[in-house]
């Protein structure tokens, strides 16, 4: 494991604040539902809970977004919503936390992506999840929102853009070639957090993706550290990307660069609670580390000790940057 320089690290969170990041992805709605459990029902073998509140949060590409406006970014986000309710809902939580939506694009064609949760509280040490519900259009957005999206990615004033794939129409062949080609000032840094099709982000200065997904673009088990040294690397030069990151869970994560090979441990093991969310911060941290002068790997260190933050947390949660200075501490 590479060794971890705290002193470092809270230099380099210091640093972070005022930069300009362009966050492009799918736009969710997560929509909880919470109630107290009061019997089994009669229908069926299931719980009935007596319904207290409703609460509504920012989801899918949302989630790095809400990240990077906890650090002190300045944040604007380009993807899509329907023209409903809950794309209505999703506009004004975006509003409220401070981020720019002058790259919303409205798609009367698609319902906006909510994922509804039925929670259950009283008996309970912590809130438990009862099912899931997701209304969800994976479709390619049609040619007139894509083109949208691209005269937005290629006119914003952005230090970097950063891409959250949920894989659900937004990130599209064009969008990505946009995001490429786009002409600026002064470079753009480029990230993505990717749930698959890797190579199509070649020229990336940061690609990062989970073990899984990682396994079958390779098409095998990365097996142990000889196996991860030996392959990841090869996979790096397949997508044509600056760094790879990799995140293996409580494992911590590996990571490929022009110096190498390294693994980062995991800043928590032992305090899980809910791991939603934390892909999401690893992606946001690392981009506002790399903008403000860090190296991928100090940013992949201090990215994990912010998902040890966020995994302690219920739901999709960010780590403010106290957390992630008390953690380091």
């Amino acid at each position: 494991m590479t060794n971890r320089d705290d002193g470092r690290l809270r230099e380099l969170l210091a640093a972070i604040g005022g930069q300009r990041v362009l966050v492009v992805g799918d736009l969710y709605l997560d929509r909880y539902i919470f109630g107290q459990p009061s019997r089994i029902s009669r229908e069926a073998p299931i719980m009935v809970l007596n319904e207290d509140r409703q609460e509504d949060r920012l989801g899918g590409g949302a989630a790095p977004a809400l990240a990077l406006t906890e650090l002190g970014c300045d944040v604007a986000v380009a993807g899509v919503v329907g023209d409903d309710s809950e794309g209505t809902c999703v506009v004004e939580l975006l509003h409220r936390s401070g981020i720019d939506t002058v790259g919303v694009v409205v798609d009367a064609s698609r319902p906006t992506t909510a994922k509804i949760r039925v929670v259950a509280e009283g008996f309970f040490l912590f809130p438990q999840q009862i099912v899931r519900v997701d209304r969800q259009e994976r479709a390619p957005a049609p040619d007139a929102v894509e083109r949208r999206l691209c005269d937005v990615i290629q006119q914003a004033n952005a230090d970097a853009v950063l891409v959250s794939d949920y894989r659900s129409g937004v990130v599209t062949e064009q969008v990505v070639t946009a995001i490429r080609d786009s002409v600026s000032d002064k470079p753009r840094l480029k990230t993505v957090d990717s749930q698959g099709e890797l190579t199509k982000f070649s020229g990336f200065d940061l690609v990062k993706c989970n073990q899984g997904e990682a396994e079958q673009v390779l098409g095998h088990p990365l097996g142990d550290r000889s196996h991860r040294e030996e392959s990841l690397p090869v996979l790096r030069r397949q997508i044509g990307c600056g760094a790879l990151v990799v995140t293996r869970g409580g494992d911590g994560a590996s990571i490929v660069t022009d110096d190498g090979y390294a693994e980062i441990s995991s800043s928590n093991r032992s305090e899980v609670y809910d791991v939603t969310g934390a892909g999401d911060t690893v992606v946001a941290v690392m981009t506002a580390a790399m903008l403000a002068g860090g190296s991928a790997v100090e940013a992949a260190m201090l990215a994990q000790v912010a998902a040890g933050v966020v995994v302690r947390k219920w739901g999709n949660a960010q780590a403010t940057r106290d957390e992630i200075a008390s953690a380091l501490s």
